[in-house]
């Protein structure tokens, strides 16, 4: 009998966890929304403010529709990604427009960075985003 109510215990113990921590991914993810400026790329020996000298990279995610979109500093670009907890897959092919840009390598910087992401994270204030490549942050976003 006392091992019954033992494992009926722990059983319930574990049952409840589990939804904790379910919310916590799903309240995790709501926070990704929005709409979020760069302000730190890992990488390159050029300056921030070198890469971007005109405009800072933008990025939107839309968790209905499972679609982010931005602007690179010069160009528009739109896509799909998906989204597991703090797991963030930004793999798959973006859309972009082609207009010329004299803002040397800053596109492509953000973009091959951005695609290198695996996770993210986000500050309790909720105004901070880093995306994250590995165990590196390599991007880090302000919400706008």
């Amino acid at each position: 009998m006392k091992k019954s109510i033992i494992a009926i215990f722990l059983l319930g113990a574990v049952m409840v966890s589990c939804n904790v921590f379910k919310c916590k991914k799903e309240a995790s993810a709501a926070t990704l929304a929005g709409t979020w400026e760069l302000n730190y790329v890992t990488g390159p020996r050029i300056a921030f403010d070198g890469l971007y000298p005109n405009k800072k990279p933008v990025i939107t995610f839309d968790l209905k529709e499972n679609r982010v979109s931005g602007n690179s500093s010069c160009n528009s670009f739109s896509g799909q990604f998906t989204v597991d907890g703090n797991k963030v897959d930004l793999t798959q092919p973006m859309m972009m427009t082609k207009m010329m840009c004299g803002d040397g390598q800053g596109e492509q910087v953000f973009m091959s960075t951005l695609q290198k992401a695996d996770t993210y994270a986000i500050t309790e204030d909720g105004k901070t985003l880093n995306l994250i490549s590995g165990d590196i942050a390599t991007m880090r976003f302000t919400r706008k």
